[in-house]
């Protein structure tokens, strides 16, 4: 008899190794202090803080209905991946339910090991070159008015998966004439070129997301850069596109981290778009909960980014970096 593995332990089984590796493993000494998880009492007794249960705010609706079951078959038939299923996002069922869902090309192994992130790290396999249009034919089916494609680093190729990005655009763009296409993408390691391969098919909205503040930025993801980052953001917008980026907060930033971290990103990119959720520890190898942020702080996120300029800010705790990406791009489309 087989019994039925619970979802950590079908994460747990995927990974051969903790994810997130030695996060500072490249790192020449710890850039971030976990000490203060410590408390030294009189009895030198030692007791570490423990991150209490999820708040009634961050409860999911479960998967299911017509709407997620016809996606998924479309998905299962055409072997394609989702960083809805792959990095176990909250909001899978809402989405899918109502015909929304983010692509994952260019396989589901990634070359990078960020503490935070549950899609499988690894040695990829070969890249499908038949990839871009099996998406493309799959996104006909579906028949959506936006979708979001996103991919996981492919660090080992010369151009980093750039070419088939574009040619995943070029292809959905053909198929899909009245679907508007929103990408979210790695940082190429900086390449400049391969940045604008992608940004040169030209798709409707381009993201790639800081994910946490300056400071943690050594810890939640080491083989980025924040500078690097914020290159990018620059060049999407130089390249006259729409520009995306999303946060997690939770993980060990302060507050006025984040509204520096938003002060950056305009200075730099004048980025339109802005997304802002709760951190949620994948798994126990992964990088732990510092806070749970309450939904009035989300509020004043909102309230600062559209200070600044941006255009939409999506911010609450169930916030993921696709979240409601289609009433995002229509309200874009609107004003």
């Amino acid at each position: 008899m087989i019994t039925p593995q619970s979802a950590n332990d079908r994460t747990l089984a995927r990974h051969p190794k903790p994810l997130g590796g030695d996060t500072a493993r490249n790192l020449p000494g710890a850039s971030v202090s976990l000490s203060e998880f410590i408390l030294n009492n009189k009895d030198e007794a030692r007791q570490t803080l423990q991150i209490g249960k999820k708040p009634d705010w961050l409860r999911a609706r479960v998967p299911g209905g017509q709407g997620y079951l016809r996606l998924k078959a479309i998905m299962d038939e055409h072997k394609l991946h989702t960083v809805c299923q792959e990095a176990s996002c909250p909001n899978m069922g809402e989405c899918w339910s109502r015909g929304s869902a983010t692509i994952m090309i260019l396989g589901d192994t990634c070359t990078r090991s960020c503490g935070f992130c549950n899609v499988k790290t690894g040695r990829p396999g070969s890249i499908d070159k038949d990839e871009p249009r099996r998406v493309a034919e799959s996104l006909r089916l579906m028949d959506l008015k936006h979708v979001v494609i996103t991919s996981v680093n492919r660090d080992e190729l010369p151009d980093g998966g750039a070419e088939i990005w574009a040619q995943t655009i070029h292809l959905t763009r053909a198929a899909c004439p009245n679907m508007s296409i929103e990408v979210l993408v790695g940082d190429f390691c900086g390449n400049e070129k391969n940045i604008q391969t992608v940004c040169d098919a030209r798709p409707r909205i381009i993201s790639h997301n800081m994910e946490t503040v300056r400071r943690m930025h050594s810890a939640v993801r080491p083989q980025a850069r924040y500078e690097r980052s914020l290159n990018v953001l620059k060049q999407f917008k130089a390249s006259g596109l729409l520009t995306k980026t999303g946060i997690m907060v939770g993980i060990g930033e302060h507050n006025d981290e984040v509204l520096e971290l938003m002060d950056d990103v305009w200075r730099e990119s004048r980025a339109d778009i802005l997304t802002i959720g709760q951190y949620l520890q994948p798994t126990r190898n992964h990088l732990p909960i510092d806070r749970w942020v309450h939904p009035e702080q989300f509020m004043m996120f909102k309230i600062q980014a559209l200070n600044r300029g941006f255009r939409i800010c999506e911010s609450g705790p169930l916030v993921r970096s696709s979240y409601r990406a289609d009433e995002q791009a229509a309200l874009i489309d609107s004003a």
